[in-house]
């Protein structure tokens, strides 16, 4: 009876929870110009002008390079400071680690103004570049905690084994870290490709009206009426999500990407 009960408690809470993407892929589904829900008749039509419309389309692509160009560089600046604080442990070392973490800490319209003020101080406000500079400072610390994660996963005697042998540093980390630390790079990665790909404040404040992302598309869209496509997008990001996230579930081990994880006596 009891097992029964919580089966019945988390039907209902996961429906609560999916009840708002369900009205959304509802409104999707619309054949007219409407956002009726329940849908009135069935078509696609919304999710190929997508990738049909030259803005809408426009506005994937770009929301796809800058997402995996800031991932990317967010990586590369979380993974030599989190070696750096793994391989030697200074104590000091930590002050680098809260300062990788700050700008995730911060509320992103204060993080989205600091930039902002930054970049016109440099007159580089509006290039599009700076947006994936900026998403990467913004989302660095992702990576930095998964790596901090997989670094303190790795087992010390492995490097000291190593080193012993003769490798150098640059050998135990080509040989020896990279390959156990590789699948938190990649979690790493797609967590900050995910919000980066969703993100607008910060890249509406960088970069205003010359670079149009989906999210900022949706916004500008907003001036015209409701669509059935802007619910089409909002499926599209989740189906997205939903599969990145399923990716670092079947490859990696996301219970300990998410913290949910208790290192055994």
């Amino acid at each position: 009876m009891q097992r029964w009960l919580n089966s019945l408690m988390a039907g209902l809470v996961g429906l609560v929870l999916a009840a708002p993407i369900l009205v959304v892929a509802g409104v999707s589904l619309n054949a007219k110009r409407s956002l009726d829900f329940p849908p009135k008749g069935l078509s696609l039509s919304w999710y190929a002008e997508i990738f049909t419309d030259p803005g809408w389309r426009g506005a994937l692509i770009a929301s796809l390079v800058v997402a995996a160009s800031s991932a990317a560089l967010a990586v590369a600046i979380a993974f030599p400071l989190a070696w750096f604080i793994w391989r030697w442990r200074a104590p000091w070392a930590r002050a680098f680690e809260v300062l990788g973490m700050a700008p995730f800490i911060l509320p992103p319209v204060i993080t989205a103004l600091g930039f902002l003020s930054f970049w016109s101080t440099f007159g580089q406000y509006g290039e599009p570049w700076t947006v994936v500079v900026s998403h990467a400072v913004f989302f660095v610390t992702l990576p930095l905690v998964t790596l901090s994660l997989g670094f303190g996963a790795v087992d010390r005697s492995y490097v000291e084994a190593a080193s012993t042998m003769g490798a150098d540093d640059r050998t135990v980390l080509r040989t020896v870290v990279m390959p156990l630390v590789r699948p938190y790079m990649i979690s790493g990665f797609a967590f900050a490709f995910v919000l980066s790909l969703n993100e607008y404040i910060v890249a509406y404040m960088v970069a205003g009206f010359t670079l149009e992302t989906l999210p900022i598309k949706i916004f500008n869209a907003l001036r015209y009426g409701y669509t059935p496509t802007m619910a089409a997008v909002t499926v599209l990001f989740v189906l997205l999500t939903a599969a990145v996230f399923g990716l670092i579930a079947r490859f990696g081990d996301l219970p300990r990407l998410l913290g949910a994880w208790i290192k055994a006596d």
